[in-house]
Formats: structure tokens, C-alpha cells, sequence
């Protein structure tokens, strides 16, 4: 067994133990994370495999911008865990026989690829080209349809997304396009006339004011006049 070998079925076994902790993580972070590590583990295998540009592609499009996306919605949304995981157990048997008759299926279809004996020769000429390059012309050229076609899925899905986020609902604000091309200057603006009123400067002391104070230094002064009176028998 050769260093690639090795390295081969140590990023496989990673990927398999992250792949099952995604799933019975207690967490969704935690099951988050794990599925960065096992797209990681991914990239990492297909590097071995001499595919580089699915590499770079799973670690930048997966973990660089959905895992991030995942990670913030996990963290906002708040999920009850507990009412999630409730009876996980119990299904358990069930999902794992579904998930090895998939692992078959795919095998059984996957497995004449991995056969290196019917692999096709190629020339060197493509072999300069490089991985990529003769990735792109392949998809551009025997593939562009195919292409093609899963753009406009993906097309129809963003907009199926966007569509079932702006539903009508009771606690989302929804403005009509339509009643705001229609609605007239009278409909915005209202003059109202009303009558001036002219306040008084504040240095200016009013006459009701001069007039109280004025009542109340004359009592306090009578007040201290009048002396008190006493009798003598």
C-alpha cells in the first residue's frame, strides 16, 4: 500500500464518521459543522482522484457561502431541538435500511466507472490541456444542453422560492405596485389653512403676571405690620 492509498482510505473513513454525525449530531450546529468536515473530506479524496476542479468547487460554493448560509439560519431560527429528535430512534432501523438500498443502487450503477480496464485511452494532446480545461470543453460542448436545462431548473426553483416566501400572511407587509402608479398628488398632500397666532418674546414679563406679583408683596408687607394686642387687668 502506497502513501496515496493510505491517504485515500483515511479521508474515506473521515467522511464516513462525519457524514454519520451529521445526522445524529444533538445539535444543528454540530450537524452543521460536520458537514463542512465531510465536504472537506470530499475535496480532499477528489484531489487524490485527480479532479481538482470539483475540489476547489465543493470547498468554495459548499462550505465557503452554503455552510455559511447554514450556520446563520440554524443560529437565527431557533429550533427545538427536542421536538425534532423525538422518536429518532425509533425510525432509525427503518432509515438506515432506505439509506443501504440507495448506497446499492448508486454502487451498482457507479461501479462499471471505477473498472480501469475499460477506461478509454487518452491522448497527450488532451492530457496538456489539464483537468479543467478539458472539463470545461466537455461541458460546453457534448454537455451544453444538458447544461442548459439544469440552469432553467435552478431558474424555476429560486423563483418558486421567492414566490412562496412573498405569500400573503398576517404578520408580513405587502404593498400593491399597482395602488402606487395609481395615487394622485391630492392623495399624498393636504393643505391645511389654519390662522396665525403671534407669541409673546420671552423677555416680556405678561401684565396678569406684574399684577399677581405685585398682590403678593402687599399682603406679606401688611402682614409684617400688624403686631399683636394684649390686655391688661
Amino acid at each position: 500500500m502506497n502513501t496515496t492509498t493510505a491517504l485515500f482510505y483515511a479521508f474515506s473513513a473521515v467522511l464516513l464518521f462525519a457524514a454519520f454525525r451529521v445526522i445524529t449530531a444533538r445539535t444543528p450546529v454540530y450537524a452543521a459543522l460536520y458537514l463542512v468536515l465531510a465536504f472537506f473530506s470530499a475535496s480532499c479524496v477528489w484531489i487524490l482522484l485527480s479532479a481538482e476542479f470539483l475540489a476547489i468547487s465543493l470547498v468554495l460554493v459548499y462550505v465557503g457561502a452554503v455552510m455559511v448560509l447554514f450556520l446563520f439560519v440554524v443560529m437565527m431560527l431557533d429550533i427545538n431541538v427536542d421536538g425534532l429528535r423525538k422518536d429518532f430512534w425509533k425510525h432509525f432501523p427503518l432509515a438506515g435500511l432506505v439509506g443501504v438500498i440507495i448506497a446499492l443502487e448508486m454502487s451498482a450503477v457507479l461501479l462499471g466507472g471505477f473498472r480501469l480496464s475499460d477506461a478509454p485511452v487518452t491522448d497527450a494532446a488532451a492530457l496538456k490541456l489539464g483537468n479543467t480545461k478539458m472539463l470545461g470543453i466537455e461541458i460546453y460542448t457534448k454537455y451544453l444542453y444538458p447544461l442548459q436545462l439544469a440552469a432553467v431548473l435552478l431558474l424555476v426553483a429560486i423563483i418558486a422560492a421567492i414566490a412562496l416566501t412573498l405569500r400573503k400572511r398576517k404578520d408580513s407587509k405587502y404593498v400593491n405596485p399597482a395602488d402606487q402608479i395609481k395615487v394622485r398628488s391630492a392623495d399624498r398632500v393636504r393643505v391645511v389653512k389654519m390662522a396665525a397666532t403671534v407669541e409673546a418674546p420671552p423677555h416680556e414679563i405678561p401684565a396678569v403676571a406684574v399684577t399677581v406679583a405685585a398682590a403678593t408683596a402687599a399682603t406679606a408687607t401688611a402682614s409684617s405690620t400688624v403686631k399683636p394686642t394684649g390686655g391688661q387687668t
